[in-house]
C-alpha cells in the first residue's frame, strides 16, 4: 500500500522557500518521499508543475513535476521583499497542511520557514510555529523542539530567552515533561526501542559539586532521578564541554540540554547545511529546515537545499517508523 505523501507549506513566499522546494523536488523526485506543496503556483514560474486537486493526486504526478495543491497569495510575492498582506495565506498553508496530515491524507508536515516578525505585524498571535502547531495537533502535552543532524539529536530546554533568564526559569519539572516527550517520540518515531538520554549540566562543569553553581544540584539532578525512577535511561547531569565530542555522542540517542544554544552549537557545527528541526509531542509528525527565510539571497539562485532535504526525509522515515508502531 503506497503511503500518503508529505505535505510541505510554501512559509514566506518572499524568501528562499520556493527555490529550495523545487532544489528538493529534483533531489529526491526518483527516490522520494514524495510530497506536494501548498502554494500559489506563480511562486515557481517555468518550473515543471503538477497543479492537483488532492493529496491523492501527488504520488502519481512526483517522478515528473512537482505537485502543488493551490493556495493563491494576496499579492504577488518579490524575493526580498515580504508582505503581510499575504501573511493569511502562509497561515492558510500550514492550518491546511496540518489538517490533512490529521485526516490522514498526508504522511507529515514539513514546513519551509516563516518570517515571524511579517506574521506579527499581521496580528498572528503565535511566537512561532511550534506554538501555532501545538494549538492545531497537539496531543494533550508541551511541544518539544528537537534538532537532529546525522549522528547527534539535542533538545533545548529552554529557548528562546536570554542566558540570564533561562538559568531563572530552568525547572525540575520542565526537565522532566520534555524528557517524557523526548523517549516517547524516539520509540514512537524514531524506532528507538529503548531510548538512552543524557542531561547537559547548567553550569561549566556540571556545576563541580555546587562551587560552580547549585543549579545541578538541586534543579537538573532531581529530573534526572525522576525519569530514571520511571524506568528510563537517563545520565547526568553532565559537563557540556565533553558531551558532543564522537565517543560521547555514540552513547546516547539525545541529550536534553539546559539552554538554546548549548543545545544549537553542536548540532550546527556538526552540519551546518543539513540539520533539521523536529517539533515532538504532536498527533502529526513535522519537521522543518534549520534555518531562516534568508531575505538577502532570496530569488539569487544560492540558497542551499540540504536542510530541506534532510527535513523531507527524516520525515518521511518518522512516518514509516510511527506507522510501523501502529502494527
Amino acid at each position: 500500500m503506497t503511503p500518503p505523501p508529505l505535505a510541505l507549506t510554501m512559509g514566506e513566499p518572499a524568501g528562499i522557500g520556493p527555490e529550495i522546494t523545487l532544489a528538493a523536488w529534483r533531489a529526491v523526485r526518483a527516490a522520494g518521499p514524495a510530497f506536494f506543496l501548498i502554494a500559489d503556483p506563480s511562486l515557481l514560474p517555468g518550473a515543471p508543475l503538477a497543479v492537483i486537486d488532492v493529496p491523492e493526486q501527488a504520488a502519481a504526478a512526483f517522478p515528473d513535476a512537482l505537485p502543488v495543491l493551490p493556495l493563491p497569495l494576496a499579492v504577488p510575492a518579490v524575493p526580498g521583499r515580504p508582505d503581510p498582506r499575504n501573511a493569511q495565506p502562509v497561515i492558510a498553508a500550514i492550518e491546511r497542511a496540518v489538517a490533512l496530515a490529521k485526516a490522514g491524507r498526508a504522511a507529515a508536515v514539513v514546513t519551509n520557514p516563516i518570517q515571524k516578525s511579517v506574521l506579527t505585524a499581521a496580528g498572528f498571535p503565535h511566537p512561532g510555529h511550534t506554538e501555532f502547531l501545538g494549538e492545531l495537533a497537539g496531543a494533550g502535552v508541551l511541544p518539544v523542539m528537537m534538532l537532529a543532524c546525522p549522528g547527534l539529536r539535542v533538545v533545548p530546554v529552554t529557548i528562546h530567552m536570554s542566558l540570564r533568564r533561562a538559568a531563572a526559569d530552568l525547572t525540575t519539572e520542565a526537565i522532566v515533561t520534555q524528557g517524557r516527550v523526548v523517549a516517547a517520540a524516539l520509540r514512537r518515531d524514531f524506532g528507538i526501542a529503548a531510548p538512552r538520554l543524557v542531561v547537559a549540566g547548567l553550569n561549566p562543569h556540571a556545576g563541580e559539586d555546587g562551587t560552580m553553581g547549585r543549579e545541578d544540584i538541586e534543579v537538573v539532578a532531581p529530573a534526572v532521578a525522576a525519569l530514571r525512577a520511571e524506568g528510563l535511561a537517563v545520565r547526568g547531569p553532565l559537563p557540556a564541554d565533553t558531551l558532543f565530542t564522537p565517543r560521547a555522542r555514540a552513547g546516547y540517542d539525545c541529550a536534553l540540554c539546559m539552554y538554546h544554544d548549548q543545545a544549537l552549537i553542536p548540532v550546527k557545527t556538526l552540519d551546518m547545511d543539513g540539520g533539521v528541526n523536529v517539533t515532538l509531542g504532536l498527533s502529526i509528525i513535522r519537521t522543518s529546515p534549520d534555518h531562516g527565510t534568508a531575505l538577502d539571497i532570496a530569488g539569487k539562485g544560492l540558497a542551499d537545499p540540504g536542510s530541506l532535504i534532510a527535513a523531507l526525509r527524516m520525515a518521511g522515515e518518522m512516518a514509516k517508523a510511527r506507522a510501523k508502531d501502529r502494527m
